[in-house]
């Protein structure tokens, strides 16, 4: 992972558009955004050298070997999109419950969703996680002892799997680098596996969270599968044969309308 990728909020908005629509023009991008075909150029240029596009005649099209952004980054990408998937991921969660919740944006856009309820315990080795739901006072926090990752803000190491293996927690929330057309869910480290397998596995009910933009993304750490999650909430469709492994596994897919929270 490399913490010096930082993207403005107009590049983060191209590489989103991107996700969708396989090649931008120079052009069209001058248009939507109102700023000069150089301005756009400029961007671009950033995207490509950061490996999350490749130069095409008259624009950029999709790497097909995108790096992992800074969390800062991440964070700005597909805003919408997660907030549509939090509030109904907060829905099946009463208050009260135990909820382990793993490193990631869209996990840490549901915790923000959950501030809204009482009582929670929340366990987590992801300190941004943590630090916000310090702010209610019904809470009770407990986190994991550890190395600290700068540049995710998260712990890692024997002492986090050590601290995620003894609980039984209501509910396990964790999202995933990328899933890979077979339904296996990849990452960028093998800490970062560890880490959301703890999760699953010590969870009643474990919940995937992922936006659209995460099926068939590199990512080259392997582990688990996208049927064993108790419930996978996501912004859009699956692809044709991951959703049709998640019907014969009998996991509950839950698509989340980003239209539904306007």
């Amino acid at each position: 992972m490399n913490p010096s990728i930082q993207l403005t909020e107009r590049q983060a908005g191209i590489t989103e558009l991107l996700c969708d629509e396989g090649f931008l023009s120079v052009e069209e991008l001058s248009e939507k955004y109102r700023v000069t075909t150089q301005t756009i150029r400029r961007d671009l240029t950033i995207l490509c050298d950061y490996g999350l596009a490749r130069r095409r005649h008259g624009g950029i099209e999709k790497s097909v070997t995108p790096k992992n952004l800074a969390y800062q980054s991440r964070q700005i990408l597909l805003r919408g999109a997660k907030r549509a998937i939090a509030r109904n991921v907060v829905r099946h969660i009463p208050n009260g419950s135990s909820v382990a919740f793993s490193i990631g944006t869209t996990p840490e856009v549901v915790a923000l969703e959950l501030l809204h309820h009482r009582g929670l315990r929340i366990f987590t080795n992801n300190l941004n996680i943590a630090m916000l739901f310090c702010s209610h006072s019904s809470f009770e926090v407990h986190i994991a002892g550890g190395r600290v990752r700068n540049s995710d803000c998260d712990v890692l190491g024997p002492g986090m799997e050590a601290f995620l293996s003894s609980y039984m927690f209501d509910f396990g929330i964790y999202g995933v680098g990328g899933v890979d057309e077979s339904g296996t869910l990849l990452d960028f480290s093998e800490e970062e596996v560890r880490a959301r397998q703890r999760i699953h596995e010590n969870s009643r009910t474990a919940v995937l969270v992922l936006d659209h933009s995460k099926f068939g993304r590199t990512a080259h750490v392997r582990g688990g599968h996208i049927t064993e999650a108790s419930m996978v909430f996501c912004d859009a469709t699956p692809p044709h044969r991951i959703t049709a492994a998640l019907h014969s596994a009998n996991s509950n897919l839950m698509i989340c309308d980003e239209d539904s929270i306007r």
